[in-house]
């Protein structure tokens, strides 16, 4: 069976524009006017609030938030409050599912495995931690996942820490786990990463695990045209 995976490299992008980007992208995919996509992108500065998630984990006031212009969303994927922003890879996938398993924990421990097995190319220890969602190295946090499935078609993602300024997730109670910490790339290696390099990681381990065997390279200009076909 061939299975095709559409990918676009959206470098650094509003969260707004982007989450307005993916329900188009939602829309055309359930009705199969496009294939399956992988966004990879970074975001300015940015807290989000899952549907179940807690205000009060949101402990940054508004000096902390004006100071280092965080802007704050309350949207619609599973999970609760987290961090956005620069050196930190967001992924969006907007697959369908019925064309691989109609399984959403299934769906959820793959993208775990996408970004444990980029981590153990850096000779990292990653896996998961019994009881929570995303990827740990140890008991710190260094990949988050919150997505929403309907239609059996995917949005939302992960958030992947490789150079991220880590003291930005003192203004919340990531995920609201108040006994864990996060780290990243950066932090663990005790060097800087290339963003792009973690990104062609990624796309390998994405397509194996998801069983894509082609792929279509998308520019940011084309994806952000309406026109867009397959």
């Amino acid at each position: 069976m061939n299975r095709r995976l559409t990918y676009c490299d959206l470098d650094f992008i509003d969260y707004k524009e982007a989450w307005d980007l993916q329900y188009y992208l939602h829309q055309q995919r359930a009705e199969n006017n496009i294939s399956d996509l992988l966004l990879l992108l970074e975001h300015p500065n940015t807290y989000t609030l899952g549907k179940t998630a807690h205000i009060e984990n949101l402990i940054g006031g508004k000096d902390f938030l004006e100071r280092n212009k965080i802007s704050v969303y309350n949207i619609d994927r599973g999970g609760d409050i987290t961090y956005h922003g620069p050196g930190q890879i967001v992924g969006y996938p907007i697959i369908n599912l019925t064309d691989w398993y109609q399984d959403s924990h299934k769906y959820l421990r793959t993208l775990e495995e996408v970004i444990i097995k980029v981590c153990n190319e850096y000779g990292l220890a990653a896996g998961r931690v019994d009881g929570y969602t995303g990827v740990w190295i140890d008991d710190k946090k260094i990949a988050a996942i919150g997505i929403k499935i309907s239609r059996w078609v995917t949005m939302h993602g992960f958030a992947f820490n490789v150079n991220t300024n880590l003291d930005l997730f003192d203004g919340i109670i990531p995920c609201g786990i108040s006994d864990k910490s996060v780290t990243s790339l950066q932090k663990e290696l005790e060097k800087e990463i290339p963003i792009d390099e973690v990104k062609e990681k990624l796309l390998h381990h994405f397509m194996n695990e998801f069983n894509y065997n082609t792929i279509e390279f998308i520019s940011k200009k084309s994806l952000l045209n309406p026109t867009l076909k397959n």
